[in-house]
């Protein structure tokens, strides 16, 4: 595992190599990112759901909506939401997209996948999942579905990405988090009242589509957030 060796404290070494590496990933990254030719929609969500699960059944709804609309669909390749939604792109004839990654417990590739790559290093990944994006809705899901968010969030708010649409499927999954953010974060002064306003929260998945497809058409997200932070913290 190349993260695995990379982030150990004591270096094996090789840096010269691990920063070739690490830069041919980003390369074959951006390649894929290339040859999607359209605009797209990165879909979040656990890997450990089944098809019978809600969030499976409204991944693949709302991917095939927005792949109607014209949106290729991003996942991170694998199963669970990852498959719902790579899968309601292949029901509307629509272009979907994996970007996987080399995990110890071998975490495989969905079938329904037309521009697929697997990634060794989750920073080369996740930046490609930004970089197809014009924006991002986020099933229910664990720990990676929340690093997602917060990093979306974070490169948002601090003007680093184009400001565009988060929506949280699900509001009685991710209500509790939003309302924890409001009376907390918000109270303490961690975060501003704009900041609030990044994210949409509904369990309508038309709702979530049109929130996609107005934010493109008013090209909202061609002004970048204005944070009154110096930093992220």
């Amino acid at each position: 595992m190349d993260d695995r060796r990379l982030l150990e404290r004591r270096e094996d070494g090789d840096l010269a190599g691990h920063v070739e590496r690490i830069a041919d990933e980003f390369l074959q990254g951006f390649t894929a990112v290339e040859q999607i030719g359209r605009p797209g929609v990165t879909i979040f969500g656990s890997a450990r759901v089944r098809e019978d699960h809600p969030a499976y059944r409204q991944a693949r709804h709302v991917a095939r909506r927005l792949a109607e609309a014209g949106f290729a669909i991003v996942t991170g390749g694998g199963p669970g939401v990852m498959e719902a939604a790579n899968r309601g792109a292949r029901d509307a004839g629509g272009l979907s997209v994996g970007f996987n990654i080399e995990l110890p417990h071998e975490q495989h590739e969905n079938p329904y996948l037309d521009i697929d790559l697997t990634f060794n290093h989750f920073y080369a990944r996740k930046t490609m999942f930004v970089k197809a994006a014009e924006g991002f809705v986020i099933f229910p899901g664990g720990f990676g579905t929340l690093d997602e968010l917060f990093e979306a969030l974070t490169l948002i708010q601090t003007g680093k990405v184009l400001h565009f649409p988060v929506v949280l499927f699900d509001s009685g999954y991710w209500g509790p988090l939003v309302e924890w953010i409001r009376e907390r974060l918000l109270a303490e002064a961690m975060v501003s009242p704009e900041d609030l306003e990044l994210l949409h929260l509904t369990d309508d998945p038309e709702n979530a589509v049109e929130l996609i497809v107005d934010c493109y058409e008013r090209r909202c997200a061609a002004v970048p957030a204005e944070p009154e932070k110096a930093d992220a913290q």
